[in-house]
């Protein structure tokens, strides 16, 4: 796993399982209703399917649902909690369940937050045993423990060790803070000044990787290699990268005042400087473009194109089918698909890309549903955007979305993996947000490769492995980007991708 990992004001950059992003629903409302404990408690909780996510079949139709009905509880007392679900109304199932209702208003709000956790994991959760123990009276125990608490915080830390017992680590509850970073990551949108930031493993030193094209913090000069000193005027001495990033946003039309250190590299700007940054609405996509082009052995020019794919959020399929489709009109004969470090995201949005790669009815990804029930998922009819040669780079941070796009890539026969074994994430979640704000993650299914290649906790070997020692001078180029153009001539996997598309154009081969 890779030692340095940039916390971004523009989202948190972490390893995520591939996504099924459960929009809120309206029709999802609570109403408690207090009296004097013991509690009685009604709930009604749909099971909802896969459609719900946006994901479609290989037949056009929707993902197998996971379960249909409701969830009822019944005891005997005096007040009444009801979450009532969308349209599916089809009673499942009773049980009776009996424990007291808090007095302290913060943690009563959280016990109705448990109900609905307790209810959606027991819906969807991918082990129906929930790693062997008893779900029903899992809720009762940790309402019990809840009750004599006098703090969120204290009974919110009760959910997760509820959920801790299930013994996967990607099924989680995020605060309400946490979910918006998440999904400004999803969605591409964020109240900001446009930086990434990341913490320098040997320092700790919050260090500026970048500034998003015409955001306030390029618009002041904020420059890659900027130290950030202080934030509206608190020291940044041994505060980490997401805590920064939280003072940082913020809503729009306020500002921030930011002070950094400018190294000796920016010439006469070195030394220490302060500028006040306005926040506003900052929109950032997830791929970076460039031709690299150069001369072949007979003096032709070869136009290969580079696309970086940083992770799969809401926009990522389209803003890469409008690249490929530019960059096909400059007469680019060949593509390089840089998923390196890219953590994963939206499930629809890594199939989505593979689409624009791909013809036919290919199958993309099989699923395996709760009950041990695999599924395709499978192109319709697809026409892909461009038949030239692709070479897929892939390291140890190339998880979960990025490993599911590989391997359809790879294993249907349209490009060459080329890097290091990925991380090895082979599970999907929904994304729910709860009543409060916070989100709940549930790992809902897992997946295998298109050639049936288990992936979790395994990770895709690529076809080449590279290291500098295996192309050690780069072509002489006849442009290349600016901004990219150290980095890129120096990148020795890059070097190595272009050889394997120069081998595979001599061979005539055509992915």
């Amino acid at each position: 796993m890779e030692t340095l990992r940039p916390r971004a004001e523009l989202g948190l950059r972490t390893l995520s399982p591939a996504l099924l992003y459960r929009r809120p629903s309206r029709r999802r409302t609570a109403t408690f209703l207090r009296s004097h404990p013991p509690l009685r408690l009604s709930i009604r909780s749909d099971r909802r399917s896969l459609a719900e996510e946006g994901v479609h079949g290989g037949d056009g139709g929707w993902l197998r649902t996971l379960g249909r009905g409701t969830i009822g509880i019944a005891a005997a007392a005096a007040a009444a909690i009801s979450v009532c679900g969308s349209d599916f109304s089809a009673l499942a199932e009773s049980l009776t369940v009996a424990f007291p209702v808090s007095r302290a208003r913060e943690v009563n709000a959280v016990q109705r937050t448990l109900v609905e956790t307790w209810g959606l994991i027991r819906e969807s959760f991918i082990d129906p045993t929930f790693n062997h123990q008893d779900w029903d009276l899992k809720l009762q125990q940790t309402m019990v423990e809840m009750f004599p608490l006098n703090s969120a915080d204290a009974a919110y830390s009760k959910i997760s060790g509820m959920l801790a017992t299930l013994g996967d680590p990607f099924t989680r509850i995020i605060s309400p803070k946490e979910y918006q970073s998440f999904r400004i990551g999803s969605d591409g949108n964020l109240q900001g000044v446009g930086l990434f930031i990341n913490a320098e493993p040997s320092s700790g030193h919050l260090v500026v990787l970048s500034c998003v094209d015409g955001s306030p913090a390029a618009r002041a000069g904020i420059r890659e290699g900027d130290e950030l000193i202080e934030i509206d005027g608190e020291p940044l001495a041994g505060m980490d990268g997401e805590t920064a990033v939280q003072k940082l946003r913020g809503r729009v039309g306020t500002t921030v005042r930011v002070k950094l250190y400018c190294g000796a590299e920016h010439g006469t700007d070195s030394g220490v400087r302060e500028v006040q940054l306005p926040r506003e609405v900052i929109k950032f996509s997830p791929i970076f473009t460039t031709v690299i082009s150069h001369n072949s052995d007979d003096g032709h020019e070869v136009k290969t194109g580079y696309v970086r794919l940083s992770a799969f959020s809401q926009t990522a399929a389209t803003e890469m089918e409008n690249a490929i489709q530019e960059m096909e009109g400059q007469g680019v004969q060949s593509y390089i698909l840089d998923l390196r470090n890219n953590p994963g995201g939206l499930l629809k949005a890594g199939l989505d890309v593979a689409r624009i790669w791909l013809d036919g009815n290919e199958t993309l990804v099989n699923t395996i549903d709760r009950e041990g029930n695999m599924s395709p998922i499978n192109m319709v009819n697809g026409h892909a955007l461009t038949h030239d040669p692709l070479v897929v780079l892939v390291n140890e941070g190339s998880a979960s979305a990025s490993e599911i796009l590989a391997g359809a890539l790879h294993d249907n026969g349209r490009a060459i993996l080329v890097g290091h074994k990925t991380f090895g994430k082979g599970k999907i979640q929904s994304v729910t947000e709860l009543h409060d704000g916070s989100a709940l993650f549930i790992t809902v299914a897992k997946y295998l490769s298109p050639a049936l290649h288990d992936i979790d906790q395994v990770g895709i070997t690529p076809d080449v492995q590279c290291t500098p020692e295996m192309l050690t001078s780069p072509k002489s180029s006849a442009s290349r980007d600016k901004n990219l153009a150290s980095s890129l001539e120096a990148d020795s996997c890059i070097m190595v991708a272009e050889h394997e598309l120069e081998v595979k154009e001599s061979n005539g081969t055509a992915s």
